[in-house]
């Protein structure tokens, strides 16, 4: 065996140089990066439940809030309406939600979830903590409590940014130091 045959095992994820235009920017990028890995991760937690990433978000809203009405579920969340609709859509073909006209508002649309819906949930919640399991593998508990208290802040902040700027942040990211 020569030396050009031997050669350092490849890691299953490449990391390359950052793109010099997030340069001024490297926290930003790697939450960026961050972000995008653990969404593709949550999608093969919840794929065998039969859910896409974002639809537990829109259940869990309806688990801990009842019937609410489909404009304040698109609040709640912080998604286009249209996204909202298309994930209703699905949920409800699947048999885990239901609309009906609001009889306060005939105008206004009541989502609720199904009572089948309800066994999901015990599911949804040990997908999540595969979820937490699989991105905090490699910390400690102290550095896990400083990351919680770290993502907290920046949450706040941000969420305040958004504020400022007419928006709102959905109540479905509240937890933890959640704003």
């Amino acid at each position: 065996m020569t030396a050009e045959s031997v050669q350092e095992p490849r890691s299953a994820v490449q990391c390359t140089a950052a793109p010099s235009a997030v340069l001024d920017g490297p926290v930003s990028h790697a939450i960026s990066r961050v972000s995008r890995l653990h969404r593709i991760a949550a999608g093969r937690v919840l794929r065998d439940l039969g859910l896409h990433p974002g639809q537990e978000f829109l259940m869990m809203h309806l688990w801990d809030n009842g019937a609410v009405r489909q404009s304040e579920l698109i609040r709640a969340v912080g998604l286009d309406p249209s996204t909202v609709t298309k994930m209703l859509q699905r949920l409800e073909h699947s048999g885990h939600v239901r609309r009906r006209p609001d009889p306060a508002d005939r105008r206004a649309s009541l989502v609720e979830a199904t009572d089948a819906s309800h066994g999901l949930l015990v599911e949804v919640r040990r997908a999540w903590g595969e979820l937490e399991r699989q991105t905090l593998d490699g910390l400690d508990a102290t550095e896990r409590a400083e990351l919680a208290r770290l993502l907290g802040k920046v949450e706040a902040t941000l969420c305040t940014e958004v504020a400022r700027g007419g928006g709102e942040c959905g109540t479905a990211s509240k937890g933890p130091g959640g704003c």
